[in-house]
């Protein structure tokens, strides 16, 4: 599944992200674009998804191989995703970090949830450079990788309200 793949790549879906309490206000601000961003996946709402992505974005996924333009993402996306993935983001596990002049990084790790079944086993990490720019953020790469099922302890750790 190439999008389960090519959008395992940036998170949260069912309910605001939160950036740790401490976060500051670059995280808190990248925090909420990927709840944003991923409340659109999830949703299918895919004018909505489109928009945070440069139209030339580069987007990397170790089982998917890679794609270099928002058309094909949103088309992967409608293809392998719509009605049948939920992704969610792992909160303690966002990190973000400025880039000079340009805007940010955000890594972290996200795990996908089968919608017919419910069942919540896949589990990846992302990276997503953001470009800061008049109009708002746009991902310009993305990197998902490490795709893998989840451990028995990892689907325990998932709050009953997500699964």
């Amino acid at each position: 599944m190439i999008l389960f793949a090519l959008l395992a790549a940036a998170a949260s879906s069912s309910g605001p992200t939160s950036a740790p309490a401490s976060a500051d206000p670059l995280t808190a601000e990248i925090a909420a674009i990927d709840d944003k961003v991923f409340t659109a996946y999830n949703a299918c709402d895919l004018d909505t998804f489109a928009r945070y992505f440069d139209p030339d974005v580069a987007f990397f996924h170790d089982t998917g191989g890679a794609t270099f333009d928002r058309k094909t993402v949103v088309d992967n996306t409608r293809k392998y995703i719509c009605g049948k993935v939920r992704r969610e983001l792992l909160p303690a596990s966002l990190h973000v970090y400025p880039i000079k002049d340009y805007g940010a990084i955000e890594e972290g790790e996200h795990y996908f949830c089968d919608r017919a079944s419910g069942q919540c086993e896949g589990i990846a990490k992302f990276v997503i450079v953001w470009a800061r720019r008049q109009d708002g953020w746009h991902a310009t790469q993305v990197l998902s990788y490490g795709h893998r099922t989840m451990t028995e302890a990892e689907q325990r750790a998932i709050p009953q309200a997500e699964r």
